[in-house]
């Protein structure tokens, strides 16, 4: 296995925390045995950081003890003082649970959904593009007053009386509007 690395920040803050504890594995004049091994994984996993003393006088024998438990149980190195080992391993299931609480209040979407502010997706309500679109449209056909200028402007041409071709309305009683009577046949008395 690996060993495992950390900041520097991390290892501070992991040594802060260690300091109150006490070692819980002593490795004896035998040294570093399977049984040792095995002792040291288990309490990495109940408590994962923990302090173990090694009883050795060498300073090179503790160094190559330090370095196997590390590669062998996957662990990372806080802090070496002396005769005292300060080693942790950080828990997956405990990683992954403390992942999931932290993102289960997200809300999860897909790429093509608007986003849904977060008042509105409290209450339950979801928004998709299709529904504002149809929305939007609805409220332009029933409100022409709110509508844009150039769509009100439409809407009045459409609704209005139909206008010569130059724009200009006619009265009645002038002489444009007599030419453009017989053009349509209603002079006034030939008809």
């Amino acid at each position: 296995m690996a060993k495992l690395d950390i900041t520097s920040q991390e290892r501070s803050a992991l040594r802060a925390a260690a300091h109150p504890l006490r070692p819980v594995v002593l490795i004896g004049d035998r040294g570093l045995t399977d049984s040792v091994l095995k002792e040291i994984d288990n309490n990495l996993t109940a408590h994962q950081l923990i302090k173990v003393r090694v009883a050795g006088e060498e300073r090179e024998a503790r160094n190559t003890m330090l370095e196997t438990i590390c590669d062998s149980l996957s662990c990372a190195l806080v802090h070496h003082l002396g005769k005292t080992l300060i080693i942790y391993r950080p828990d997956p299931k405990a990683q992954k649970a403390k992942a999931e609480a932290e993102y289960a209040t997200r809300a999860v979407r897909k790429p093509s959904e608007p986003h849904t502010p977060k008042k509105l997706a409290a209450e339950g309500v979801t928004r998709t593009r299709r529904d504002e679109k149809t929305k939007r449209a609805a409220q332009k056909s029933e409100a022409p007053e709110t509508a844009a200028p150039r769509a009100r402007r439409a809407l009045a041409a459409s609704n209005a009386p139909a206008r010569p071709a130059h724009g200009i309305p006619r009265r009645s009683g002038s002489a444009l509007s007599l030419r453009a009577g017989a053009r349509r046949g209603l002079r006034s008395g030939k008809r």
